[in-house]
């Protein structure tokens, strides 16, 4: 999984004065857990533009005084109002250790269902999986090349060797419904047409 890199500097002072001086500096007041103890530290607020504001999942290298922690974002506080990111809680990364993640899924291929006017009901973007920080994908490919009008794609499909889906075995990924537009398209229908016209 690709990383991105987040340079910050440990936190003396944890309380709400210091945090709202954080804040007005342009600063983001960040927590580390997940090792001997939390990590309290800032980071500027420019550099989780590529962490947060994306469709894609990273993991996040976070360089703090000479020190590299790999973490995954567990946790974002936004302002209510401006939007503006007021806190993040990171999560360290050990190779031996698994960790659980919500993975973006990426559709592959043409559904003939929908080339004959059938609807794409695309319900799960993100799935949950759990694995070796070595073992996250990007993403996670889902083909629709044989989704007919009326098919579903189950996640036990998508079953991979890295990774375990933290979903039951009859979550729908993805599915063609029918539509007012839609033609028939399923092979039984064009062998009923075949023998009516004999």
């Amino acid at each position: 999984m690709q990383s991105i890199t987040i340079n910050g500097s440990q936190r003396e002072s944890v309380g709400k004065v210091a945090t709202k001086a954080l804040r007005n500096a342009g600063k983001v007041p960040c927590v580390l857990y997940g090792g001997d103890k939390p990590v309290h530290f800032s980071a500027d607020e420019r550099t989780f533009k590529d962490l947060v504001y994306t469709p894609n999942v990273y993991t996040a290298a976070i360089e703090l005084d000479g020190q590299k922690f790999a973490a995954i974002l567990q946790d974002i506080q936004f302002h209510p109002v401006s939007d503006k990111i007021l806190h993040v809680d990171f999560y360290q990364l050990f190779d031996d250790k698994e960790v659980t993640m919500n993975i973006p899924v990426k559709l592959v291929g043409t559904s003939p269902g929908v080339l004959n006017g059938g609807s794409l009901r695309f319900t799960n973007r993100k799935l949950k999986v759990k694995a070796l920080p070595a073992n996250l994908p990007d993403f996670i490919n889902a083909d629709i090349s044989k989704l007919r009008i009326g098919n579903k794609l189950y996640i036990t499909e998508l079953l991979n060797d890295d990774y375990t889906f933290m979903h039951p075995d009859n979550t729908v990924v993805v599915q063609v419904r029918t539509s007012r537009n839609a033609v028939a398209d399923t092979e039984e229908d064009e062998e009923e047409t075949a023998e009516a016209a004999e």
